[in-house]
Protein backbone atom coordinates (compact mmCIF):
# COMPACT_ATOMS: atom_id res chain seq x y z
CA UNK A 1 0.00 0.00 0.00
CA UNK A 2 2.30 2.71 -1.32
CA UNK A 3 2.01 6.18 0.19
CA UNK A 4 0.18 5.06 3.29
CA UNK A 5 1.86 5.08 6.66
CA UNK A 6 1.73 1.76 8.40
CA UNK A 7 -0.17 1.91 11.68
CA UNK A 8 1.88 0.85 14.68
CA UNK A 9 0.32 0.16 18.04
CA UNK A 10 1.90 1.28 21.32
CA UNK A 11 2.44 -2.23 22.73
CA UNK A 12 5.70 -4.13 22.44
CA UNK A 13 6.28 -7.80 23.24
CA UNK A 14 9.47 -7.88 25.29
CA UNK A 15 11.63 -10.94 25.91
CA UNK A 16 10.81 -12.72 29.13
CA UNK A 17 13.11 -11.79 32.01
CA UNK A 18 13.25 -13.11 35.54
CA UNK A 19 13.01 -10.42 38.23
CA UNK A 20 16.22 -11.58 39.94
CA UNK A 21 18.21 -11.53 36.68
CA UNK A 22 17.66 -7.90 35.76
CA UNK A 23 20.58 -5.52 36.03
CA UNK A 24 21.13 -4.37 39.65
CA UNK A 25 20.74 -0.61 40.14
CA UNK A 26 22.06 -0.13 43.67
CA UNK A 27 25.42 1.23 42.56
CA UNK A 28 23.78 3.88 40.38
CA UNK A 29 21.23 4.84 43.08
CA UNK A 30 23.79 6.77 45.09
CA UNK A 31 22.37 8.13 48.37
CA UNK A 32 24.48 11.27 48.10
CA UNK A 33 23.09 12.06 44.62
CA UNK A 34 19.49 11.58 45.77
CA UNK A 35 20.05 13.67 48.90
CA UNK A 36 21.69 16.47 46.91
CA UNK A 37 18.74 16.58 44.48
CA UNK A 38 16.35 16.60 47.45
CA UNK A 39 18.26 19.45 49.12
CA UNK A 40 17.97 21.56 45.97
CA UNK A 41 14.25 20.80 45.69
CA UNK A 42 13.49 21.71 49.31
CA UNK A 43 15.39 24.99 48.89
CA UNK A 44 13.12 26.14 46.07
CA UNK A 45 10.27 28.52 46.99
CA UNK A 46 6.72 27.27 47.34
CA UNK A 47 5.20 30.66 48.15
CA UNK A 48 3.38 28.87 51.04
CA UNK A 49 1.03 27.05 48.62
CA UNK A 50 -0.22 23.57 49.52
CA UNK A 51 -2.36 21.21 47.45
CA UNK A 52 -5.63 20.80 49.32
CA UNK A 53 -7.63 18.37 47.18
CA UNK A 54 -8.76 17.46 43.69
CA UNK A 55 -11.01 20.01 42.02
CA UNK A 56 -13.63 17.28 41.60
CA UNK A 57 -13.72 16.80 45.38
CA UNK A 58 -15.26 20.25 45.74
CA UNK A 59 -18.71 20.15 44.14
CA UNK A 60 -21.14 23.06 44.38
CA UNK A 61 -23.20 23.26 47.57
CA UNK A 62 -20.98 21.16 49.84
CA UNK A 63 -17.90 22.34 51.78
CA UNK A 64 -14.78 20.28 52.28
CA UNK A 65 -12.68 20.21 55.43
CA UNK A 66 -9.02 19.22 55.65
CA UNK A 67 -6.15 19.79 58.05
CA UNK A 68 -3.02 21.03 56.25
CA UNK A 69 0.27 21.58 58.09
CA UNK A 70 -1.69 21.48 61.35
CA UNK A 71 -4.12 24.16 60.15
CA UNK A 72 -7.83 23.35 59.95
CA UNK A 73 -9.10 24.46 56.53
CA UNK A 74 -12.56 24.66 54.98
CA UNK A 75 -13.19 25.23 51.28
CA UNK A 76 -16.32 25.60 49.17
CA UNK A 77 -17.56 26.84 45.80
CA UNK A 78 -19.28 30.16 45.36
CA UNK A 79 -22.28 30.68 43.10
CA UNK A 80 -20.02 31.57 40.17
CA UNK A 81 -18.09 28.30 40.58
CA UNK A 82 -14.98 29.96 42.00
CA UNK A 83 -13.39 28.52 45.14
CA UNK A 84 -13.21 30.10 48.59
CA UNK A 85 -11.28 28.86 51.63
CA UNK A 86 -10.46 29.85 55.19
CA UNK A 87 -9.98 28.60 58.75
CA UNK A 88 -12.07 25.54 59.47
CA UNK A 89 -13.28 26.61 62.92
CA UNK A 90 -16.05 29.16 63.36
CA UNK A 91 -14.63 32.28 65.09
CA UNK A 92 -17.69 32.46 67.34
CA UNK A 93 -17.53 29.21 69.35
CA UNK A 94 -15.36 26.94 67.22
CA UNK A 95 -18.00 25.00 65.28
CA UNK A 96 -16.60 22.79 62.48
CA UNK A 97 -17.33 24.81 59.38
CA UNK A 98 -16.94 21.76 57.15
CA UNK A 99 -20.42 20.79 58.39
CA UNK A 100 -21.93 24.11 57.32
CA UNK A 101 -24.47 24.40 54.50
CA UNK A 102 -23.58 26.58 51.53
CA UNK A 103 -26.40 29.06 50.90
CA UNK A 104 -26.23 31.32 47.84
CA UNK A 105 -22.49 30.77 47.66
CA UNK A 106 -21.82 31.69 51.30
CA UNK A 107 -20.98 29.47 54.26
CA UNK A 108 -23.54 29.50 57.10
CA UNK A 109 -22.42 28.14 60.46
CA UNK A 110 -25.04 25.61 61.63
CA UNK A 111 -24.54 26.44 65.31
CA UNK A 112 -25.61 30.08 65.37
CA UNK A 113 -26.02 31.21 61.74
CA UNK A 114 -22.82 33.24 61.32
CA UNK A 115 -22.41 33.89 57.58
CA UNK A 116 -18.94 33.78 56.03
CA UNK A 117 -18.05 34.84 52.49
CA UNK A 118 -14.92 34.84 50.33
CA UNK A 119 -14.23 38.31 51.78
CA UNK A 120 -14.37 37.02 55.35
CA UNK A 121 -16.58 37.59 58.36
CA UNK A 122 -16.40 38.79 61.97
CA UNK A 123 -13.08 37.50 63.30
CA UNK A 124 -12.58 35.29 60.25
CA UNK A 125 -10.04 36.00 57.48
CA UNK A 126 -10.10 33.88 54.29
CA UNK A 127 -7.06 32.10 52.89
CA UNK A 128 -5.83 32.72 49.34
CA UNK A 129 -6.99 29.80 47.19
CA UNK A 130 -6.27 28.69 43.63
CA UNK A 131 -8.22 26.17 41.55
CA UNK A 132 -6.26 25.15 38.44
CA UNK A 133 -9.01 22.86 37.12
CA UNK A 134 -7.33 19.67 38.36
CA UNK A 135 -6.24 20.57 41.90
CA UNK A 136 -7.24 23.10 44.55
CA UNK A 137 -4.36 24.88 46.32
CA UNK A 138 -4.50 26.92 49.52
CA UNK A 139 -1.91 29.42 50.74
CA UNK A 140 -1.03 29.21 54.42
CA UNK A 141 1.49 31.94 55.15
CA UNK A 142 1.81 31.26 58.88
CA UNK A 143 2.47 27.55 58.29
CA UNK A 144 4.76 28.01 55.30
CA UNK A 145 6.86 30.81 56.69
CA UNK A 146 8.15 31.88 53.26
CA UNK A 147 7.62 35.02 51.24
CA UNK A 148 4.17 34.50 49.72
CA UNK A 149 3.64 34.13 45.99
CA UNK A 150 0.44 35.30 44.26
CA UNK A 151 -0.17 31.84 42.74
CA UNK A 152 1.26 28.32 43.03
CA UNK A 153 3.81 26.99 40.57
CA UNK A 154 1.45 24.81 38.52
CA UNK A 155 3.44 22.49 36.22
CA UNK A 156 3.00 22.56 32.45
CA UNK A 157 0.15 20.23 31.46
CA UNK A 158 -1.71 18.99 28.38
CA UNK A 159 -4.75 21.08 27.49
CA UNK A 160 -7.96 19.93 29.25
CA UNK A 161 -9.82 19.43 25.97
CA UNK A 162 -7.28 16.79 24.80
CA UNK A 163 -6.56 15.01 28.10
CA UNK A 164 -8.07 12.93 30.90
CA UNK A 165 -7.17 13.79 34.51
CA UNK A 166 -7.48 11.57 37.57
CA UNK A 167 -6.38 12.40 41.13
CA UNK A 168 -5.47 9.84 43.79
CA UNK A 169 -4.95 10.61 47.49
CA UNK A 170 -3.21 8.32 49.97
CA UNK A 171 -1.87 9.11 53.45
CA UNK A 172 1.26 7.86 55.16
CA UNK A 173 3.33 8.28 58.31
CA UNK A 174 6.22 10.35 57.01
CA UNK A 175 7.15 13.89 56.02
CA UNK A 176 6.86 15.49 52.56
CA UNK A 177 10.60 15.19 51.99
CA UNK A 178 10.34 11.40 52.28
CA UNK A 179 7.74 11.33 49.50
CA UNK A 180 9.83 13.54 47.24
CA UNK A 181 12.95 11.47 47.97
CA UNK A 182 11.07 8.39 46.82
CA UNK A 183 10.37 10.02 43.48
CA UNK A 184 13.99 11.23 43.21
CA UNK A 185 15.04 7.57 43.21
CA UNK A 186 13.85 6.28 39.81
CA UNK A 187 16.26 3.31 40.05
CA UNK A 188 13.89 1.41 42.34
CA UNK A 189 11.08 1.27 39.76
CA UNK A 190 11.64 -2.08 38.03
CA UNK A 191 12.86 -3.78 41.22
CA UNK A 192 10.21 -2.51 43.65
CA UNK A 193 7.30 -2.38 41.14
CA UNK A 194 7.93 -5.32 38.77
CA UNK A 195 4.20 -5.59 38.06
CA UNK A 196 4.26 -2.06 36.59
CA UNK A 197 7.74 -1.37 35.15
CA UNK A 198 10.49 -3.18 33.30
CA UNK A 199 13.61 -2.32 31.30
CA UNK A 200 14.19 0.86 33.32
CA UNK A 201 17.36 2.80 32.56
CA UNK A 202 18.35 6.21 33.93
CA UNK A 203 19.89 7.97 30.93
CA UNK A 204 20.48 11.38 32.55
CA UNK A 205 21.05 12.39 36.17
CA UNK A 206 20.32 15.78 37.78
CA UNK A 207 22.61 18.64 36.79
CA UNK A 208 21.69 22.01 38.35
CA UNK A 209 23.26 23.80 35.37
CA UNK A 210 21.18 21.86 32.84
CA UNK A 211 17.67 21.71 34.29
CA UNK A 212 18.32 19.50 37.35
CA UNK A 213 16.26 16.56 36.15
CA UNK A 214 16.33 12.80 35.77
CA UNK A 215 15.60 11.28 32.36
CA UNK A 216 14.64 7.62 32.20
CA UNK A 217 13.70 5.07 29.59
CA UNK A 218 11.20 2.54 30.88
CA UNK A 219 8.53 0.16 29.67
CA UNK A 220 5.14 0.23 31.41
CA UNK A 221 3.78 -3.27 31.78
CA UNK A 222 0.30 -3.95 30.41
CA UNK A 223 0.22 -7.69 31.01
CA UNK A 224 2.56 -10.62 30.58
CA UNK A 225 5.33 -9.63 28.15
CA UNK A 226 3.33 -6.73 26.71
CA UNK A 227 4.63 -3.27 27.63
CA UNK A 228 4.64 0.35 26.44
CA UNK A 229 8.13 1.91 26.17
CA UNK A 230 8.50 5.63 26.93
CA UNK A 231 11.11 8.23 27.76
CA UNK A 232 10.27 10.42 30.76
CA UNK A 233 11.78 13.21 32.84
CA UNK A 234 11.47 13.86 36.58
CA UNK A 235 11.81 17.36 38.05
CA UNK A 236 11.08 18.95 41.43
CA UNK A 237 9.87 22.52 40.82
CA UNK A 238 9.21 23.19 44.50
CA UNK A 239 9.70 21.49 47.90
CA UNK A 240 6.53 19.40 47.90
CA UNK A 241 6.09 18.56 44.22
CA UNK A 242 7.69 16.08 41.84
CA UNK A 243 6.61 16.13 38.18
CA UNK A 244 7.05 13.40 35.57
CA UNK A 245 6.70 14.44 31.92
CA UNK A 246 6.44 11.82 29.17
CA UNK A 247 8.94 13.09 26.61
CA UNK A 248 8.66 10.44 23.92
CA UNK A 249 6.62 7.35 23.18
CA UNK A 250 2.97 6.64 23.78
CA UNK A 251 1.27 9.44 25.68
CA UNK A 252 3.97 12.01 24.96
CA UNK A 253 3.33 15.28 26.87
CA UNK A 254 1.28 13.42 29.52
CA UNK A 255 2.10 14.44 33.09
CA UNK A 256 2.12 12.81 36.52
CA UNK A 257 2.28 15.30 39.39
CA UNK A 258 3.09 14.00 42.86
CA UNK A 259 2.25 16.52 45.59
CA UNK A 260 3.19 15.87 49.21
CA UNK A 261 0.91 17.82 51.56
CA UNK A 262 1.78 17.72 55.27
CA UNK A 263 -1.27 17.12 57.43
CA UNK A 264 0.45 17.58 60.77
CA UNK A 265 2.31 20.71 61.74
CA UNK A 266 5.74 20.89 63.35
CA UNK A 267 6.70 19.62 65.74
CA UNK A 268 4.80 16.35 65.26
CA UNK A 269 6.00 13.21 66.97
CA UNK A 270 4.22 11.14 64.33
CA UNK A 271 3.96 13.15 61.09
CA UNK A 272 1.26 12.45 58.54
CA UNK A 273 1.52 13.37 54.87
CA UNK A 274 -1.06 13.16 52.11
CA UNK A 275 0.24 12.11 48.71
CA UNK A 276 -2.03 13.79 46.17
CA UNK A 277 -1.11 12.51 42.73
CA UNK A 278 -2.62 13.92 39.55
CA UNK A 279 -2.28 11.95 36.32
CA UNK A 280 -3.06 14.06 33.24
CA UNK A 281 -3.00 11.66 30.30
CA UNK A 282 -3.12 12.48 26.62
CA UNK A 283 -2.28 10.87 23.29
CA UNK A 284 -1.86 11.94 19.69
CA UNK A 285 -3.68 8.83 18.49
CA UNK A 286 -7.11 9.51 16.96
CA UNK A 287 -8.61 6.78 19.12
CA UNK A 288 -7.85 8.75 22.29
CA UNK A 289 -11.08 10.67 21.68
CA UNK A 290 -12.88 7.47 22.63
CA UNK A 291 -10.92 7.31 25.89
CA UNK A 292 -11.86 10.91 26.66
CA UNK A 293 -15.52 10.10 26.06
CA UNK A 294 -15.17 7.20 28.49
CA UNK A 295 -13.37 9.33 31.10
CA UNK A 296 -15.87 8.57 33.91
CA UNK A 297 -15.05 4.87 33.48
CA UNK A 298 -11.35 5.45 32.90
CA UNK A 299 -10.65 7.61 35.98
CA UNK A 300 -11.32 4.86 38.56
CA UNK A 301 -8.87 2.58 36.71
CA UNK A 302 -6.24 5.33 36.69
CA UNK A 303 -6.75 5.94 40.41
CA UNK A 304 -6.54 2.23 41.17
CA UNK A 305 -3.22 1.89 39.33
CA UNK A 306 -1.77 4.91 41.16
CA UNK A 307 -2.98 3.65 44.53
CA UNK A 308 -1.31 0.27 43.95
CA UNK A 309 2.03 1.93 43.25
CA UNK A 310 1.71 4.17 46.28
CA UNK A 311 0.89 1.23 48.52
CA UNK A 312 4.52 0.20 47.97
CA UNK A 313 6.05 3.67 47.70
CA UNK A 314 4.54 4.80 50.99
CA UNK A 315 6.25 1.84 52.63
CA UNK A 316 9.50 3.21 51.13
CA UNK A 317 8.77 6.75 52.36
CA UNK A 318 7.69 5.61 55.82
CA UNK A 319 10.78 3.46 56.18
CA UNK A 320 12.95 6.41 55.17
CA UNK A 321 11.31 8.56 57.86
CA UNK A 322 11.88 5.87 60.49
CA UNK A 323 15.56 5.54 59.58
CA UNK A 324 16.06 9.30 59.61
CA UNK A 325 14.63 9.40 63.12
CA UNK A 326 17.18 6.81 64.16
CA UNK A 327 20.05 8.70 62.53
CA UNK A 328 20.59 5.86 60.06
CA UNK A 329 19.90 7.65 56.76
CA UNK A 330 21.19 8.10 54.12
CA UNK A 331 23.21 4.95 53.67
CA UNK A 332 26.80 4.77 52.58
CA UNK A 333 26.89 1.28 51.04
Amino acid sequence: MTGRRRWRGPLRLLPAQEWSRQEPTWRAARPQLIEAALARATARPSGNWYVLCASRELPPGRPLGRTVAGVEVVAWRRQDGATAAGPGACPHLGAPLCQSPVVDGTLVCPWHGLTLTRRGGPGWEPFPVHDDGVLVWVRLDDAGGESPLPAPRVPRRPRPEVSVAAVTTVVGTCEPQDVIANRLDPWHGAWFHPYAFTRLTVVAEPDPDEGDRFVVEVAYRVGGRAAVPVRASFTAPEPRTLVMHILDGEGATSVVETHATPLTGPPARVPRTAVIEAVIATSRRPGFAVARAAAPLLRPLMRRAAARLWRDDLAYAERRWQLRGQGRFPGTT
